[in-house]
């Protein structure tokens, strides 16, 4: 739950066959009975390699949410906030949330290289961050 308004985040998480895929429906049709919007990333063992996946596919069903509010008041609000945190360092993350790209613009590949020299802990730092203004 976010300290700043009554937004929330959960994760549900158990073995498989358990009902987590019908438990999350339910949860979304709530959700969006309160207009609120639900945003679903889901762990796929062939997707192993591929850092923080679930996750990832999850901010990138919000980045479509953003874009697809077109020039809502929320969503140049929240785009310009993750300007101001994110900075540069945006250019990381777009390469983890495809769709952060067509928020910000293309990133310039050099500034990919040049920025990430510890990317495991910055990609956790900017996620962090991106958590932070979108709740």
């Amino acid at each position: 739950r976010s300290h700043s308004r009554s937004d929330g985040f959960a994760i549900i998480a158990g073995p498989s066959g358990i009902g987590k895929t019908v438990l999350a429906n339910q949860f979304e049709e709530f959700v969006s009975s309160k207009e609120g919007i639900f945003i679903e990333g889901k762990f796929d063992q062939l997707q192993q390699s591929t850092p923080f996946h679930a996750i990832a596919s999850a901010f990138n069903e919000y980045c479509n949410v953003l874009l697809s509010d077109g020039a809502s008041s929320q969503s140049i609000a929240v785009a310009s906030a993750l300007r101001e945190s994110l900075g540069q360092d945006a250019c990381c993350l777009g390469k983890v949330i495809p769709n952060l790209s067509m928020i910000f613009g293309d990133f310039e590949e050099d500034e990919v290289l040049l920025n990430c020299v510890n990317a495991q802990r910055r990609l956790q730092y900017l996620l962090c961050r991106f958590v932070e203004v979108i709740s």
